[in-house]
């Protein structure tokens, strides 16, 4: 997957609505992303790099607009099977601990991403915007190239945050791979404050 929509992807496993059967979860009704920042954690030559992501306000507030524009490359094409490694961690006293993957939230291996993504946006039907305006794809295979999302507009609706996940410093890494092989990885820090 290029990596534009790896960021993406991130953002959105981490901060639209969790839909599961859990108990656990809970409606809240204010969120704010405070210091979003991001880096590449992958080799220098690395197939799959985001080189600029911007967004913004900050904080983000959910619900609430958000902008954000990004652009990144891959050197190889991207298909199936192509697996992502995600590993969250939360601070907790001064301290870095690893959180479990519970109803595929948390730090979980993705075995296809690119099955994922066709649950989420099936064959025949037009990526969502403003992916489609730009061109952009949503679907594996992704092919080697540059690819670039100018600035764009975003809502982010209400969401259902298991009880854990509602206030505090995160990081979240994401490692993206095809047969056992690194084609990138990307961590991603920020702090949720929820009313």
């Amino acid at each position: 997957m290029d990596p534009v929509l790896f960021v993406t992807l991130a953002l959105v496993v981490f901060i639209t609505p969790v839909t599961s059967s859990t108990s656990g979860l809970k409606k809240v009704p204010k969120t704010q992303i405070l210091g979003f920042d991001w880096k590449n954690c992958g080799a220098p030559d690395a197939p799959a790099v985001l080189k600029t992501l911007t967004v913004s306000p900050d904080p983000i507030v959910i619900p609430g607009d958000l902008q954000a524009s990004a652009s990144g490359s891959t050197t190889v094409e991207l298909s199936a099977p192509l697996a992502v490694n995600v590993t969250l961690e939360k601070e907790v006293a001064g301290f870095w601990v690893k959180v479990p993957c519970v109803e595929e939230v948390g730090s979980c291996h993705y075995e296809d991403l690119c099955d994922l993504l066709t649950q989420l946006v099936p064959p025949g039907q037009d990526c969502p915007e403003p992916l489609h305006t730009y061109g952009l794809p949503c679907r594996c295979p992704f092919k080697a190239g540059s690819y670039s999302l100018p600035e764009s507009d975003f809502y982010l609706p209400f969401m259902d945050l298991p009880s854990w996940l509602t206030n505090g410093n995160y990081r979240l890494q994401g490692v993206l791979g095809l047969q056992d092989k690194q084609l990138g990885c990307l961590q991603v820090s920020l702090s949720l404050r929820s009313d």
